[in-house]
């Protein structure tokens, strides 16, 4: 094992397993981040915690390795439950459990969300499971129908739960923390802390500590510029911004649904490969555009804050805030998104006259005054609308066929006769198998791929059109 000096800021310094430190250091994690160092000494105590951090600070192992260290190999109980306010999330979170269980033993972790089949869910059930991870509304159908029982569990997460009150599931939570034992302990993680959260805390959790740690973002790793703007051209400066930056890949955000879709259209009119995430999408659709952003197809996403919630992308190197968020907290949480590990990002901004109070209290949380340029100083650069490097193959069949990742690459580089760096991200989900492929073979590859077989099939295949119509 790496050395890792006994100090506060190390996971040494922790009363950790040795083979807990030895797994922790293979995964990369060797200095705490903020949110971990506060948090983990009184979770690994048993205290119940309420602790405001965002994505990317590191608090999926700020309560995932107290969990983990919690649980009993061998009692096939529901142990732990984390809730989440959306599917991504929990899909991210138990893969990040099951990572963070590797030093235990055996550890089964089930994912419980809508849009999949209660059958399979229910089966996994059946089988055992250590761990549970889902959404409010799916894990009460489980308690109603008696498919999950609780009887067992020693630990409670609500993930994002600013996030969750936002959708609506207060009550769907206030009911599944009443069928968990008394003397579990709860954890709570907040990006942001409106009044629905102390009101959680005072029903469902036993003396919480209070851990918070000032969000803010290093200067030198997100370059944040403000351009002032009237509303009438609120819509045109975003496509100003990204023929001047030229980003491969764009988080932008507007604070309705209907911006949302008033941008997309004018970004597809434009020739920009832009989709839109918001609410009333149907789970599929969700998929597809989350699918297609996350593997290069798709050069823009647009979203609001609750559909962008739990969308953690890497590589990520622009946010674009369309319209400024008037909880300046939700600003931090936002640009967060870019400037990720080594990398550097840019956020920008656009504000009207009347959102000048907004852009105030962001600089009074962050303790700086904003940067601002022109709009006059947005230039086209060389080389005409930046086109995202790769397109998306939808393949019908998924997990419930056997297929696997490993198949497809094999079939498009196999028969197919296309090299394996033209192949991206590899996506199968229980009907339907996403991959990503250069952009220049899209077609031929649908082509090769219908005409040939995956496992020894035949396979329906089709191009995603991306949203530009190109």
């Amino acid at each position: 094992m790496t050395d890792l000096k006994n100090t506060a800021t190390t996971f040494a310094s922790l009363s950790l397993a040795a083979s807990t430190l030895d797994n922790l250091t293979e995964l990369g994690y060797t200095q705490m981040t903020p949110i971990q160092a506060a948090s983990l000494p009184l979770a690994l105590a048993g205290r119940d915690l309420i602790a405001q951090a965002s994505t990317g600070s590191g608090k999926t192992a700020a309560f995932g390795i107290p969990l983990v260290e919690k649980l009993d190999p061998a009692q096939f109980d529901a142990q732990a439950m984390i809730l989440c306010p959306t599917r991504e999330l929990a899909d991210q979170v138990t893969q990040e459990i099951r990572r963070l269980a590797r030093a235990v033993g055996n550890i089964k972790v089930v994912t419980l969300c809508g849009g999949v089949a209660l059958r399979g869910q229910t089966v996994s059930l059946e089988h055992g499971a250590h761990v549970v991870v889902g959404t409010p509304g799916r894990i009460m159908d489980h308690l109603e129908r008696g498919s999950l029982s609780l009887q067992g569990l020693k630990m409670l997460v609500l993930d994002e739960a600013d996030r969750m009150l936002d959708m609506g599931f207060f009550d769907d939570i206030a009911k599944v923390a009443r069928q968990c034992p008394k003397d579990r302990q709860t954890l709570l993680f907040s990006a942001t802390y409106p009044e629905g959260i102390a009101k959680l805390a005072s029903q469902f959790m036993r003396e919480p500590q209070t851990v918070k740690v000032q969000a803010q973002h290093d200067a030198q790793k997100i370059k944040q510029i403000f351009y002032e703007v009237s509303n009438n051209e609120r819509l045109h400066a975003v496509s100003q911004l990204l023929n001047h930056f030229r980003p491969e890949s764009t988080l932008a955000f507007c604070n309705t649904k209907q911006q949302c879709r008033d941008l997309v259209t004018v970004l597809q009119a434009q020739g920009f490969s832009a989709l839109a995430l918001f609410g009333e999408l149907e789970q599929r659709e969700r998929d597809q555009v989350l699918v297609q952003f996350a593997n290069r197809s798709c050069s823009v996403l647009v979203a609001t804050d609750v559909a962008a919630r739990g969308l953690d992308v890497a590589n990520l190197e622009a946010v674009i805030n369309v319209d400024v968020t008037p909880d300046p907290e939700v600003h931090i949480h936002r640009i967060g998104r870019t400037g990720r590990g080594d990398a550097e990002g840019l956020a920008l901004s656009l504000a009207s006259m009347d959102e000048m109070g907004n852009v105030g209290k962001i600089e009074q949380l962050q303790n700086r005054e904003s940067t601002w340029a022109p709009l006059s100083s947005l230039a086209p650069a060389a080389g005409g609308i930046l086109q995202p490097p790769m397109a998306t193959l939808q393949i019908v069949g998924g997990r419930k066929e056997k297929i696997r990742a490993g198949d497809v690459l094999g079939a498009l580089t196999g028969d197919a006769g296309f090299a394996k760096e033209q192949v991206g991200k590899i996506n199968v989900n229980e009907f339907s198998t996403y991959v990503a492929v250069a952009r220049s073979i899209a077609r031929e590859a649908v082509k090769r791929l219908s005409e040939g077989r995956v496992k020894g099939k035949t396979v329906k295949v089709r191009l995603l059109e991306d949203a530009s119509g190109r």
